[in-house]
């Protein structure tokens, strides 16, 4: 059947007789894709509609954990919470060794196949109730995710709202592709404090999401207490784009939120922009300039001005000073340099800054993460390199990427297989398809257009190993949205910019390419608007 009813005539230009209209519904019917067969995102691995059978989840309904599995308590209480929303409403949360007499939600170790990984999970929700299984916490927690989703809606709700609650029968069996599925946020051009950085985690939760890189330094403000170097904070926080007054997260701040994070299985990998993007701490202290004067703060969002004085001790000695102090409360094993848009050091001396810096790091008992700037240095094995810039195959396409990053692009694939060979892994960054910051397109009020504009589908409708073909699979740590804020001032911004196509990064790094599809995909992301109405998201309607 042609489903192009474009040039149909319209009814009102000709005489339909009841067959006829009939038919013209039935040919439309046929026209639609046909519904998805689960609305989850990420797409699972495996799903399946056991029976008719309904699971009916009410304040009566008990979580029961593995006893003795302090993880498996707390993810057990994570979904009680969100199940009930009163002391009267809320599941009781119970050890295996004390058996409920009713119908439960299981979380449990015991009979997990090892086979589905420390994340993957299998999930299985009949009449009689509902149990995850998974060899660790992690998985746990990502089958509870799938629960919330295939629950209700409403039960997104603080307030009261209908019960029961409810679970239709299904099979799943699931594991994400990557181990790294991330998101950055910048908190430098703008600052966000505590309580935004905390909704955002837990948005990303919800859609299995565990890596949140947050951008703590930049020329317009430097965002973290730095017990060692005060003036950091005392100077170079006080500013931001456009010349708000900016802030910092102090270290009680910073240990909270690494701990909120970990809670929901997220782990903080905390940037600290250099040798470039550094103007906040060369206002601050005068030595880590060539010249010795402390530069003035700056509040616009030109790059490539400022680096520091890699030829001094100083730097090195602030360097060890940060990293030391940053490293000492973040549990997690990576620590990000930054590194790009360096213009005014030679190739040699940026060079011999990076790997002296990796140095340090590792001296901290962490690994680097860098931009991809990077591979033109000697990398250690273990490092991890951001990929930013589209590496598309000599004489393929070029994307939305101006000549000069074409160019560069090019020189990164010169390094790929240098680095590769010494042990080390990439995260996904395209610029063009994945940097939250970038319009949806050219009406979009917020956001930035440097690399393309990106709707949903050109964030959602392409494959990692598509673009950056030029490194084996075993070598993609996974994939990470960036979102810088030059232009974006309030939570409100970031939920505009970040949904929906968080969610499809989300399903990037975790499902698998043969089971992601757009049509599909298109259905069940428009079927999480209600879920975002209810959590309050502010999130891009296309009205076209």
């Amino acid at each position: 059947m042609d489903c192009d009813l474009r040039s149909s005539p319209k009814p009102s230009e000709r005489v339909v007789s009841s067959l006829g209209s009939a038919l013209l519904v039935l040919a439309l019917a046929a026209c639609e894709p046909p519904p998805p067969e689960h609305v989850l995102i990420p797409a699972p691995a495996l799903f399946e509609r056991a029976t008719a059978d309904t699971f009916f989840v009410t304040a009566d309904t008990p979580i029961v954990f593995d006893s003795g599995d302090a993880e498996g308590q707390r993810v057990a209480r994570f979904l009680a919470a969100l199940i009930g929303n009163t002391t009267e409403t809320t599941p009781d949360v119970v050890p295996s060794d004390d058996p409920p007499g009713a119908p439960a939600i299981r979380l449990t170790r015991t009979g997990a196949d090892p086979l589905l990984g420390p994340e993957g999970y299998r999930l299985t929700v009949d009449s009689s109730g509902a149990t995850v299984a998974s060899v660790e916490a992690a998985g746990l927690f990502y089958g509870v995710q799938t629960i919330r989703q295939l629950l209700p809606a409403l039960v997104e709700y603080t307030a009261a709202y209908t019960r029961p609650l409810y679970l239709s029968a299904v099979e799943i069996r699931d594991s994400p592709r990557f181990e790294w599925r991330g998101s950055m946020l910048d908190v430098s051009r703008h600052f966000f404090g505590p309580v935004e950085v905390k909704r955002f985690i837990d948005l990303m939760a919800l859609y299995k999401l565990n890596r949140l890189h947050l951008h703590l330094s930049d020329d317009q403000g430097w965002r973290i207490e730095i017990p060692s170097r005060p003036e950091l904070t005392r100077i170079g926080s006080t500013t931001e784009v456009g010349g708000g007054e900016g802030g910092y997260f102090s270290t009680n701040d910073y240990v909270d939120l690494v701990g909120y994070a970990a809670d929901r299985f997220i782990t903080i990998v905390p940037e600290i922009d250099m040798p470039g993007h550094t103007n906040a701490a060369l206002a601050s202290y005068p030595e880590l300039n060539c010249d010795g004067v402390a530069r003035d703060l700056y509040t616009g969002t030109e790059v490539g001005f400022s680096s520091l004085c890699v030829e001094r001790e100083a730097t090195y000695r602030f360097i060890e000073d940060v990293v030391g102090d940053i490293a000492a409360v973040t549990p997690g094993p990576w620590f990000h340099m930054g590194g790009d848009e360096v213009t005014t050091l030679s190739e040699d001396e940026y060079n011999a800054f990076v790997q002296r810096t990796q140095t340090i790091v590792a001296a901290n008992g962490k690994r680097m993460v860098g931009w991809d700037e990077v591979l033109s240095a000697n990398l250690a094995p273990g490092s991890l390199v951001q990929l930013w810039r589209p590496l598309w195959p000599e004489g393929g396409e070029s994307g939305s990427l101006d000549s000069s990053r074409a160019a560069a692009a090019a020189k990164v694939r010169e390094n790929l297989t240098r680095a590769v060979e010494a042990g080390v892994k990439f995260i996904a960054s395209p610029a063009d398809r994945v940097y939250l910051d970038m319009k949806y397109e050219p009406s979009t009020v917020l956001g930035l257009s440097w690399a393309g504009f990106a709707d949903e589908r050109t964030s959602y409708d392409w494959d990692i190993t598509d673009i950056f073909s030029a490194i084996p699979e075993h070598a993609i740590a996974g994939i990470e949205a960036p979102l810088w804020a030059e232009t974006i001032g309030t939570m409100a911004d970031i939920e505009h910019m970040a949904f929906p196509r968080l969610a499809g990064v989300a399903e990037h790094g975790w499902s698998n390419a043969g089971d992601r599809d757009w049509e599909s995909y298109r259905a069940r992301v428009a079927a999480h608007t209600e879920r975002w109405e209810v959590l309050g998201v502010n999130y891009r309607r296309d009205e076209r």
